[in-house]
């Protein structure tokens, strides 16, 4: 369940302390989103702005999956630089994901938007299927809906 479902009678300012909460513990929270009748499902940080850092998406991937992933990668880019537009990276024991710079974070990072404003910066972690192919190529298999892109993909670049 939703925490919103569990705590009936909040509002969404009680929600959004929840999640201050959970960034101050933590260092960031993820906000999932489930599948809809026309949408894949999609999760995405919230929290890394105050810390210089963009926030993270995924989409087309179940939200506890997407959650694991954006932690992992979350946890890394509070440490190191941000991933770069174009560039692709194996993650062990994962997919290989390439970085795309989200175009209009405020559709996408509603949660994001209301606690640090519209001017947040946003990745994409567009990840490969179990065969190797991206969205963007024929042959991709994705859940259903797909795994829709929110930028414009940049010209790949190797992990460093």
């Amino acid at each position: 369940m939703c925490w919103e479902c569990d705590h009936p009678g909040s509002t969404r300012l009680d929600y959004l302390e929840h999640m201050r909460d959970l960034i101050a513990c933590y260092g960031w929270a993820v906000q999932g989103v489930g599948r809809d009748r026309m949408h894949p499902p999609w999760a995405y940080t919230v929290g890394l702005t105050p810390n210089g850092r963009p926030e993270l998406v995924v989409t087309g991937l179940p939200v506890a999956r997407a959650t694991r992933l954006l932690n992992d990668v979350a946890s890394h880019v509070l440490h190191a630089a941000a991933p770069r537009p174009g560039e692709q990276i194996p993650l062990r024991g994962g997919p290989v994901i390439e970085i795309v710079e989200v175009a209009e974070a405020a559709a996408h990072l509603v949660t994001a938007i209301e606690l640090y404003g519209p001017g947040i910066r946003a990745l994409q972690l567009v990840h490969a299927d179990d065969r190797g192919h991206w969205p963007w190529e024929v042959g991709y298999r994705g859940v259903r809906g797909g795994q829709p892109v929110l930028g414009v993909r940049a010209s790949p670049v190797s992990a460093a």
